[in-house]
């Protein structure tokens, strides 16, 4: 999968790549992050989805969710493969 942000004189980065880089900045010794989070979202990135599906996920079960629903059916996809509760709305 690649990832391109902007126009045609953007870059243009795999997920792969971008999680790289935003592990690299979540060790900053400066750093204050949800871990766990973050670590949801970038799964999520890996295997296809966004990164943003993925944290989202994460918070909502942390907060006592049954389900992820969403428009986006890669998102429901790979959150199924995760083994996860959710469902596509139409």
């Amino acid at each position: 999968m690649r990832v391109c942000v902007g126009d045609e004189a953007a870059l243009s980065e795999t997920a792969e790549e971008i999680a790289s880089s935003l592990r690299l900045l979540m060790n900053g010794a400066n750093v204050q992050i949800d871990r766990p989070a973050a670590e949801a979202g970038l799964d999520v990135l890996e295997k296809g989805g966004d990164f943003a599906d993925g944290a989202i996920a994460y918070e909502g079960e942390w907060l006592g969710a049954e389900e992820f629903v969403s428009f986006d059916k890669q998102a429901v996809k790979v959150l199924k493969s995760q083994g996860r509760r959710a469902r596509l709305l139409s």
